[in-house]
């Protein structure tokens, strides 16, 4: 299946290929056959010129050259007279070549697009014409552009339908996976709480019995997340200060002692729109990828700065690091350095701070073998 489908990307892209150099080559052919006969027209309308200027005519031929004399309407040029050393211009304004360098500039731009006509008159050199090309060769010049820039918009139309169709069949895999997910959970944790109830009236320590309640609340709670990620979760007013000391909080208790945690905050209130679940799910993503990094003993860093209407948060470990070239991979689905997992933590964290959030996650800095900064920034309500 996907070699047929990577066959038929490439065939398309080589008809496309085909298609565009038949097009310009045909584009070309008629340039130059344009330019060709206008060359015709122009050694006729010399010829015409000189014989106005030199021979006897008759009534019909008179009116014969001066008919072929008057056809030329469109081609700009410049005509010599070595007998008497005079200029004369047809077909373009007058007042742009009314100094003689103005005149020689146009002279030598005509001699580039187009060789000069020399006509002779008894063996001596009588007119050479300087002539450019007609407004409708020049507007031929610019047909290959626009057929490229057509071209370029055609694919980047395609490209973007491409990827946005893949990002939204994404979305709705995504979102099907986690509402399964906390459908899953929902099911074995109905259980716990009535396991819950019936060991509390059977004398149970109670000390038990909290810390089994607290490990079934955390699991409504991935449970409740869960469910959001497939729909628009609602924003609140909430002090982020709070919500990330509650996250660190939750970790550090359920980490081992290998793990030191460091942790800077403002003693103030910060308060931002947010949904906590989702936002301490982010920063439990971030948290538990450092301490994988690191193999489960190092020091993890939070560090929370309120910088005009931004709050930052900036969290470090003292991991193997991440390659530049990987800063953005590592928010990609389904990419991971580890030998389990799917790859999605990041990806999920982009989602719900970018995404619902309206906010900005990133790799602030990383270095092989010390550690990474991951970087989250968020608007201040």
């Amino acid at each position: 299946m996907l070699q047929n489908s990577a066959f038929g990307r490439w065939f398309l892209i080589i008809v496309s290929l085909v298609i565009i150099s038949l097009v310009f080559w045909n584009s070309y052919s008629f340039f130059n056959s344009l330019k060709e006969n206008e060359r015709v027209k122009m050694e006729i309308w010399t010829e015409a010129q000189k014989t106005y200027a030199t021979e006897d005519l008759e009534s019909t031929q008179l009116n014969l050259v001066l008919n072929i004399l008057k056809m030329n309407t469109t081609t700009p040029m410049i005509s010599y007279n070595h007998i008497d050393s005079t200029y004369n211009h047809k077909n373009f304004d007058e007042s742009l070549i009314d100094t003689p360098e103005k005149r020689e500039q146009f002279i030598t731009r005509f001699a580039e697009e187009n060789e000069p006509i020399i006509s002779e008159y008894k063996g001596k050199t009588y007119n050479t014409i300087y002539y450019g090309n007609s407004p409708l060769i020049n507007k031929l010049k610019l047909y290959p552009l626009l057929l490229v820039l057509i071209v370029a918009l055609f694919i980047s139309a395609l490209y973007f339908f491409y990827k946005t169709s893949r990002s939204a069949e994404t979305n709705r895999l995504w979102a099907g996976m986690a509402k399964e997910t906390a459908h899953q959970i929902g099911t074995p944790l109905s259980s716990l709480l009535g396991w819950s109830e019936i060991l509390r009236s059977e004398d149970v320590n109670p000390e038990y019995l909290d810390e089994m309640n607290k490990d079934i609340n955390r699991l409504e709670t991935i449970a409740d997340r869960f469910g959001k990620v497939g729909s628009v979760p609602v924003l609140n007013d909430h002090d982020i200060v709070k919500e990330t000391i509650d996250a660190y909080d939750y970790l550090k208790t359920r980490t081992s002692k290998l793990v030191d945690f460091n942790i800077e905050i403002p003693d103030e209130k910060i308060i931002v729109k947010l949904n906590p679940q989702l936002y301490s799910w982010t920063i439990e993503n971030l948290v538990k990828n450092g301490i994988d990094a690191m193999r489960g003993k190092g020091t993890i860093s939070i560090k929370m700065e309120h910088k005009g209407n931004l709050v930052i948060i900036k969290i470090t470990d003292a991991g193997k690091g991440i390659p530049k070239k990987d800063f953005k991979n590592v928010f990609r689905p389904g990419f991971t350095t580890k030998k389990r997992g799917w790859g999605l933590g990041l990806s999920l964290a982009k989602r719900i701070i970018e995404e619902y959030h309206r906010g900005r996650i990133r790799v602030c800095n990383s270095i092989i073998n010390e550690g990474t900064t991951m970087e989250i920034v968020m608007k201040v309500a």
